[in-house]
């Protein structure tokens, strides 16, 4: 049944794609099961932080619009972009609601400036974990699987281990009681370090706790741009992973990623043998953040990945 509420949403979608330079995508409503090479396609929400800081599009129509547009049906949230409504709990249900009409799942949220789980001191370590409870519960309310942490920290790679150990223990206690994940991301610093963050997995070995590998974020030093090896990274961090984000900014004739090799990445994740969700995540700027997601999404459909139409999680 069509209620009045799908049909705004709609209208919504449909007047302010033109704005943005969108096309729709339609999508087949049936849902089949997920195949052991054929990932489902899900879209990160800071593949349209240029549009939604601009005021372009409210985060709560994210979902809706991400079906309409690029007809995927999984999204994955950006904390920043509703800040003061981790513990709104009508608003959470109210956006929960607007993924149901849309037949959208949220997967995640990612978490960023809420504290340092590797703090020196156990006070920062506290509040930091006290911070990211907020989030749980929004994950928790929203019917995500997890969310997406940082482990900022300070001293000597083996005292950064032992810190963000901590902090992690902590907050996966909490996470446990919300049968909540909690996946750490390659986001700079020692965390792009495949093999420390690796071994910090193992240090804390906790269920509950994994990777989101970012293809594309093996920055080790933001001031000389050190990087760590793109490939040895994944192959890493694909044993504890519970999410990927195809990271892409640039693309040639033939639409690969010029900065990734994507089949070589692909022949990692296979290896591994990875099933669940990938998510789009374009962050470039010589194309609009449209084009710039259907060109990553079609790219990941050449590797094996499919639309909610297709597959969905197992």
């Amino acid at each position: 049944m069509i209620d009045r509420r799908s049909v705004i949403q709609a209208g919504l979608v449909a007047a302010t794609a033109p704005l943005l330079g969108f096309d729709t995508l339609p999508h087949d409503e049936e849902h089949q099961p997920m195949s052991d090479h054929h990932w489902p396609i899900s879209l990160a929400q800071w593949s349209l932080h240029r549009t939604l800081r601009a005021g372009e599009l409210a985060a709560e129509d994210f979902p809706a619009f991400t079906r309409e547009q690029f007809g995927i049906s999984g999204v994955e949230y950006v904390n920043s972009f509703f800040k003061e409504r981790s513990t709104d709990d009508t608003w959470l249900a109210a956006l929960r609601k607007r993924c149901e009409d849309s037949e959208v799942t949220s997967l995640l949220i990612m978490v960023d400036g809420e504290g340092a789980l590797g703090d020196s001191s156990e006070k920062g370590r506290s509040e930091a974990v006290a911070n990211h409870r907020r989030w749980l519960h929004a994950a928790e309310a929203l019917g995500c699987h997890g969310i997406r942490v940082n482990v900022p920290s300070e001293g000597t790679p083996e005292e950064q281990l032992d810190r963000c150990a901590l902090g992690l223990a902590d907050l996966l206690v909490h996470a446990d009681a919300a049968k909540l994940n909690v996946m750490i991301e390659n986001h700079g610093g020692l965390s792009s370090n495949g093999a420390w963050l690796a071994s910090l997995i193992r240090k804390v070995d906790h269920p509950r706790l994994g990777t989101l590998p970012d293809f594309g974020n093996f920055i080790l030093d933001w001031d000389t741009r050190e990087m760590y090896d793109r490939y040895l990274g994944l192959d890493e961090l694909l044993p504890f992973a519970k999410a990927l984000s195809a990271k892409s900014h640039d693309f040639d004739e033939q639409g690969n990623e010029v900065h990734t090799d994507y089949e070589r990445v692909f022949s990692l994740v296979r290896k591994h043998k990875y099933q669940g969700w990938v998510g789009v995540e374009y962050e470039g700027d010589s194309i609009s953040e449209g084009d710039g997601i259907k060109k990553t999404r079609d790219l990941l459909i050449r590797q094996g990945c499919v639309l909610s139409s297709e597959g969905k999680s197992s």
